[in-house]
C-alpha cells in the first residue's frame, strides 16, 4: 500500500509541479505527517525533490527530472485499454492519436502487463448503438469536439422537434457526452446551459471568440441532473392495464403464474402509450384512462376492417 502511495506522490509532483504538503495529503487521503514521512522516504531513495518554505512554498522535483515509472498494476493497465474506444476516438478525429498512444503505453509496460493489455483488446469490444437503431450521422462531430477542446464559441444551425424546427444559435461548447451511441453537446448560450444532439446540427461555423466555463460547472454533475429531470418529465401519468403473464413479462413486471393481473403502468403521454400498448397485442387490455382505451379500441376496429 505504501509503495503504491509513494509512486502516486511522485507522479503528482511530476505532473502538477509544486504542491504543498496539505494538497498532497488531500489527494492521497492521508495525514500531513504521513506526507512528510513519504517525502523523506523518496529523498532517501535518491529522488531529487526538495521543499520550499513560505506562502508560495511546497514540494517539487528538480527541474527536468522525470520518471519512467508508471506504477500501473495489472488491473490499471487493463482499465486503461478498456477505456480506449477505437470507434469513439475515430468519430472525434483522434483514431490515429489513440493508436499511437496505445503503442507508447504498451511499450512502457512490463512484459506481463503487455500480455494483459493484449488480452483485453482480444476479448472485449464496446458497440454502443442499439440493435434496431441506425447509427447517427454526425458530420460535424469532429468540429464540435475541436471547439470544446479549444474553448471557442460556435454558431449552430440546428434542427429541433418543436417549431420553429430550424434555429440558429451562438453557443459556448462546454463538453460532449456519448449516451447509448448518440452524441450530445452541452453548451452555454443566451438562454442558459442547454443540451443539443450533435446529429441534429445542420451547419456549424467556428468563431475566434474564447470563453471560460462558469465556476462550479462539472460536466458529469450536469449530465446526471439532466437525466434526472428528463426521467421526471418522461412519465407524467399512469395507465391501469390488465396483463397476461406474457404481457407482464414483456413490460418487465413480475408475471403471475397463471391468469391475468392488473397493474398501474407509468406513461409518457396518450400518444406514446397508444403505440407502446398496441405492441403488446392481445396480451394487454387498457382499462384507464378512458381516452387511451378509446384510442386503442378505435385503432383495433380500423385494423379489423382493413384485414377483414
Amino acid at each position: 500500500m505504501r509503495a503504491s502511495r509513494l509512486v502516486t506522490l511522485l507522479l503528482l509532483l511530476q505532473n502538477r509541479g509544486r504542491m504543498t504538503a496539505r494538497q498532497l495529503a488531500d489527494e492521497l487521503e492521508v495525514s500531513v505527517r504521513t506526507v512528510y514521512r513519504d517525502v523523506e522516504a523518496l529523498a532517501a531513495a535518491g529522488i531529487p525533490l526538495y521543499g520550499e518554505a513560505g506562502h508560495a512554498g511546497g514540494y517539487r522535483l528538480v527541474d527536468g527530472y522525470r520518471t519512467r515509472l508508471t506504477g500501473l498494476t495489472a488491473d490499471e493497465a487493463q482499465a486503461a485499454f478498456l477505456a480506449a474506444l477505437p470507434g469513439t476516438a475515430a468519430d472525434l478525429g483522434l483514431g490515429g492519436a489513440l493508436a499511437t498512444a496505445q503503442l507508447k503505453l504498451r511499450a512502457a509496460l512490463p512484459a506481463e502487463l503487455r500480455e494483459h493489455a493484449g488480452r483485453i483488446q482480444e476479448r472485449f469490444l464496446l458497440d454502443a448503438p442499439g440493435w434496431y437503431g441506425r447509427a447517427d450521422e454526425t458530420p460535424h462531430l469532429a468540429a464540435v469536439a475541436s471547439a470544446v477542446w479549444a474553448r471557442r464559441a460556435v454558431v449552430l444551425r440546428y434542427r429541433r422537434w418543436r417549431a420553429p424546427e430550424e434555429i440558429e444559435r451562438r453557443v459556448e461548447p462546454y463538453g460532449l457526452v456519448l449516451k447509448a451511441g448518440r452524441w450530445y453537446l452541452v453548451a452555454g448560450g443566451a438562454s442558459g446551459t442547454r443540451t443539443y444532439r450533435v446529429d441534429q446540427v445542420l451547419e456549424l461555423t467556428g468563431t475566434d471568440d474564447g470563453f471560460a466555463v462558469p465556476d462550479g460547472f462539472a460536466l458529469a454533475a450536469y449530465w446526471q441532473a439532466y437525466l434526472a429531470d428528463f426521467r421526471a418529465r418522461l412519465h407524467t401519468g399512469e395507465a391501469l392495464v390488465r396483463l397476461s403473464p406474457e404481457g407482464a413479462r414483456r413490460l418487465g413486471l413480475t408475471a403471475p403464474e397463471r391468469g391475468w393481473t392488473e397493474a398501474q403502468v407509468p406513461i409518457e403521454s396518450i400518444d406514446h402509450a397508444h403505440g407502446e400498448f398496441l405492441r403488446l397485442g392481445a396480451e394487454a387490455e387498457v382499462l384507464e384512462p378512458a381516452e387511451l382505451r378509446e384510442r386503442i379500441a378505435a385503432t383495433v376496429r380500423e385494423l379489423a376492417a382493413r384485414y377483414r
